[in-house]
C-alpha cells in the first residue's frame, strides 16, 4: 500500500476531474488523481463545445496556449425529414469579439493539455491506473480507493468520483444505481477530414471562424435523439445519439443511423470528399433533474457526467462538468480549512453550491423535458417533421393552386395526423414542460 496520504483522491480526468484536480492543487492542497487511460484525453475523440465562462474561472488566460479549434460566430437548427430540413439560424458577428464566448475543440487534445495545468498547479496525475473500488473504515465512511496497481490501496480524506456516465466505481460502491436505458444516450461520431479552404467555403466562415449544426427529425427514425456537425479547422465533427432505450427497442443500429444521417441530401454536400480518420462512441447522460444521484456522503463527492448533469435541451455538458467539479473543490476546500472532517453533513455545502448555481437551476427548469420526448418520440421526431416539411414545400411550391386551397391542405394534414386534441395537448404538454 502507497504509505502517502493524500487531502483528496480526484478519479478521472475529463472536465469534471480535471476542474476539480486543478481548483484544489491551486489552493496548496495535496491532490493525487487517477485516470485509467494512456493520458488523459486518450479514450476521448470527442469534438466538443468548450464555454468559455466557465474555463476563465479555472484558467484565465486559457486561451493563450489551450488546444482550441475555432470560435463559434453561428448556431444552426435543423428539422429534418428524410429529404430536406427546415433550418433556424442565428450568425452574429459580435461573436467576433476579442475574447470569444465559445469555442469548438478536440477532447483528446484538449484534456491532454488541460491535464497538463494540473500537474503544473502541483497535483500528482497517475494514468493507466484503475480503481476498482472504494475503501472504507469499519464505519463505511470513504478513506479512499483501491486500484489495479501493485501497491494497491490509497488514502485521502475525500475522494471525488468524476468517473463519467458509465463509471462502475460509484455503481459498485452502492452510492448510485446504474443508469437506465431512458436516461443515457448512446451517441456515434466521425472524424472527417478536409482542407481547412474547403470547410471554410463550404460553412461561410473566415479565418478562426466556427459554426454548430444541431439536427433533430427522421434522421433518427422515431427514436429520441440528435445529430450534430461542428466544424473544426481541419476536420468535421459529425454525429448522432439516441437514448439507450430506444436502440433496444427498435433494434436500430447506431453505426447504421449515423450512416443514413451522412447520407441525408442535407449533410453529404458538406462532407463530400472528406477522409475519416477516427470513429467513436460514448454514453451521454439524458434523464436531466430527476435522474441526479445522491451527490455526497461520507469521505466523497459526486460532479460532471457520473453525476448526471448535463442539459440535453441546449446539448450543454462540458460546462455542467467543469462547474460542478470547480464547486466540489472549492467545497472540500472550505470544510478543509475549518478544520473539519470531511463528514456528509460538512460535505453538504457542495449540494447548496451547486443548487445556487446555474447548474442545478437550469436543470430543474426542464425537468420534465427528458419524460415528455421519450414517452412522444414518433411524435415529436417523426410525424411533426414530416408535417412541417410538406407544409413549406406547400407554401414555397408555386403550381397555380389557390394559397386559400394549400393552406386548408397543410391544415387537414396536421388534423389527419394528430387530430386536434392530439395537436392542443401536444401544444400545452410542450409549454409546461418547457417552463
Amino acid at each position: 500500500m502507497i504509505e502517502e496520504r493524500f487531502d483528496a483522491i480526484v478519479v478521472g480526468a475529463g472536465m469534471a476531474g480535471n476542474a476539480a484536480a486543478l481548483t484544489m492543487a491551486k489552493r496548496g492542497m495535496k491532490v493525487l488523481q487517477l485516470e485509467r487511460g494512456e493520458y488523459a484525453g486518450s479514450k476521448n475523440v470527442q469534438g466538443a463545445i468548450l464555454y468559455a465562462d466557465m474555463m476563465e474561472k479555472l484558467i484565465p488566460d486559457f486561451r493563450e496556449e489551450a488546444p482550441l479549434e475555432r470560435h463559434l460566430v453561428e448556431q444552426r437548427f435543423w428539422m429534418m425529414d428524410d429529404r430536406s430540413h427546415l433550418a433556424m439560424q442565428y450568425r452574429s458577428e459580435d461573436f467576433n469579439e476579442e475574447r470569444p464566448n465559445r469555442y469548438t475543440i478536440i477532447r483528446a487534445q484538449f484534456d491532454k493539455w488541460f491535464s497538463s495545468k494540473v500537474r503544473e498547479a502541483g497535483a500528482t496525475v497517475l494514468c493507466e491506473t484503475t480503481v476498482t473500488e472504494l475503501a472504507r473504515d469499519d464505519h463505511g465512511r470513504v478513506i479512499g480507493v483501491r486500484t489495479d496497481r501493485r501497491d494497491g490501496e490509497i488514502h485521502a480524506d475525500v475522494v471525488v468520483l468524476a468517473e463519467g456516465v458509465n463509471g462502475l466505481l460509484g455503481t459498485r460502491a452502492g452510492l448510485r444505481a446504474r443508469p437506465e436505458p431512458d436516461k443515457v444516450a448512446l451517441a456515434v461520431k466521425e472524424m472527417h477530414f478536409l482542407p481547412r479552404e474547403t470547410i471554410e467555403a463550404r460553412f461561410n466562415l473566415e479565418g478562426d471562424e466556427g459554426l454548430v449544426i444541431e439536427a433533430a427529425g427522421t434522421i433518427s427514425r422515431g427514436m429520441t435523439g440528435m445529430g450534430f456537425i461542428y466544424a473544426n479547422k481541419e476536420c468535421i465533427s459529425l454525429g448522432i445519439g439516441c437514448l439507450v432505450a430506444d436502440f433496444q427497442r427498435s433494434g436500430e443500429t447506431p453505426y447504421g443511423l449515423l450512416d443514413h444521417f451522412k447520407r441525408h441530401p442535407s449533410v453529404a454536400p458538406l462532407i463530400a470528399g472528406s477522409e475519416v480518420k477516427e470513429y467513436s462512441a460514448h454514453l451521454i447522460p439524458e434523464g436531466g433533474y430527476k435522474a441526479i444521484p445522491q451527490l455526497y456522503g461520507e469521505g466523497w463527492v459526486v460532479a460532471g457526467d457520473a453525476a448526471q448533469l448535463n442539459n440535453a435541451v441546449h446539448r450543454e455538458g462540458s460546462n455542467l462538468a467543469m462547474t460542478s467539479g470547480r464547486i466540489a473543490a472549492e467545497t472540500i476546500f472550505q470544510v478543509k480549512s475549518r478544520g473539519d472532517r470531511m463528514t456528509a453533513k460538512n460535505l453538504s455545502l457542495y449540494k447548496k453550491m451547486l443548487d445556487d448555481s446555474f447548474v442545478i437551476k437550469d436543470l430543474k427548469k426542464y425537468k420534465d423535458l427528458p419524460t415528455l420526448m421519450h414517452t412522444n418520440s414518433q411524435n415529436f421526431f417523426l410525424t411533426y417533421p414530416q408535417l412541417l416539411s410538406r407544409a413549406m414545400q406547400n407554401f414555397v411550391r408555386v403550381d397555380g393552386t389557390p394559397k386559400a386551397e394549400k393552406e386548408k391542405m397543410t391544415l387537414k394534414s396536421f388534423v389527419k395526423a394528430r387530430s386536434w386534441t392530439g395537436l392542443f395537448g401536444d401544444a400545452f404538454r410542450f409549454a409546461r414542460a418547457w417552463r
